[in-house]
């Protein structure tokens, strides 16, 4: 079984920040993850230098292999810094 996880920090967000499930809006300098295991990923994101980590709207996705999940967390990024609210994009080449 495939398993990998990508961290980024120091990632500023947009204007309008990310939106989380426990949360609602997250905003300014955060900490993205996403751990990619058993055909899915899942994508996270805390305030750099805290301890609680908040799970991005829209995680987990269906997400068919370990390069595929770093692509995802790529763009997840990109979509944390643009900001609005930012949820896990929608990649349709990324399939289960």
């Amino acid at each position: 079984m495939s398993w990998a996880s990508w961290t980024t920090a120091g990632v500023y967000t947009g204007r309008g920040g990310v939106l989380t499930d426990e949360v609602g809006v997250v905003t300014g300098d955060v900490t993205v993850h996403t751990t990619f295991a058993e055909g899915e990923a899942r994508v996270a994101v805390q305030y750099s230098g805290a301890s609680d980590w908040f799970t991005m709207s829209g995680s987990p996705v269906p997400c068919g292999s370990e390069p595929e999940s770093r692509d995802l967390h790529e763009a997840v990024v990109e979509a944390v810094r643009e900001g609005g609210a930012a949820t896990v994009p929608s990649m349709p080449h990324l399939s289960g």
